[in-house]
């Protein structure tokens, strides 16, 4: 198992899930600490990086495209402070950084896992019920209804619409756009046969954000639907269902024989000249201390 505690949070590998738990610290940001623990499989990863600072470095997980409705619903506009897949990390914890790279690339190694987009969400999403208030309304989703309510400071043409209620079965996609400079973001809901070009000041299927404390936690509640419309990568037909990309099972510590049939492959990976002498080696010790 490796382990690393920040006042930033703390991470931590057993060889299948990289557990995530946000700190205490002040400069920890409120979506990160409102989402709370995450669990990551091994196989929504991409990758892993460790970038080195004077005074502090940063972890960062890259997950696989399609693996998790926050990242997809976010799409890398996450600033540092809210985004859960980062780890700021002192420069006495360098050492215990790059050790807990190693193994989760040791590990993301030997389970082979794919490098192309999944088709199913290998994370959950955010829990609901979940309601947030930023902007000019608040949103709230049951899992199954979204409902939109306005604030006093609401455009009146929009307001004038009273509070919406959106059933999941009509949403076609949700989009989440903080604000940049003098643009605000918004949280908008596309809806079936009410289509829209109104700027989300207007959009009764819409809240506009205007650059607050609390605007990132309307991700959350765009996550927690995206998660449980059509995945966004899936192409199917009545002919054809809908394939799960769920890894298979890794083999368990005892499995023996798996783990000898895994360094034989490894074997002919490294003579290949695939694996490199250094990889060769690291994967190949990973395997061992599994057995």
């Amino acid at each position: 198992m490796a382990e690393i505690i920040q006042r930033d949070g703390t991470w931590t590998f057993d060889g299948d899930t990289l557990r995530l738990v946000p700190g205490h610290d002040k400069n920890v940001g409120l979506l990160r600490k409102t989402l709370g623990e995450l669990e990551v499989p091994v196989q929504a990863l991409a990758g892993i990086s460790f970038e080195h600072g004077k005074k502090q470095g940063r972890l960062r997980l890259r997950l696989r495209e399609g693996s998790d409705p926050l990242t997809h619903v976010t799409g890398g506009k996450l600033a540092d402070a809210a985004d859960p897949y980062q780890l700021t990390v002192d420069a006495d914890r360098y050492g215990v950084a790059e050790y807990f790279v190693d193994e989760v690339r040791n590990a993301h190694l030997i389970e082979q896992v794919p490098t192309d987009p999944c088709t199913a969400y290998l994370l959950s999403g955010p829990p609901v019920p979940l309601s947030v208030s930023a902007g000019d309304g608040t949103a709230s989703f049951d899992g199954e209804r979204v409902r939109l309510e306005w604030k006093w400071n609401t455009e009146e043409a929009k307001a004038a619409s009273g509070t919406r209620t959106l059933a999941l079965d009509d949403i076609e996609s949700v989009e989440w756009q903080p604000s940049a400079g003098l643009e605000n973001g918004y949280l908008r809901f596309k809806v079936r046969n009410a289509s829209t070009k109104a700027p989300p000041k207007y959009d009764p299927n819409a809240i506009e954000l205007w650059g607050f404390k609390k605007d990132p936690l309307m991700s959350l509640i765009a996550a927690a639907v995206q998660a449980r419309l059509p995945h966004p990568t899936a192409e199917t037909s009545p002919a054809e269902p809908q394939k799960s990309l769920t890894a298979a099972p890794a083999p368990t510590a005892d499995d023996h024989d798996a783990l000898l049939r895994r360094l034989r492959e490894l074997g002919e990976l490294h003579q290949a000249g695939i694996l490199t002498d250094e990889e060769f080696t690291m994967a190949k010790q990973a395997v061992l201390r599994r057995m």
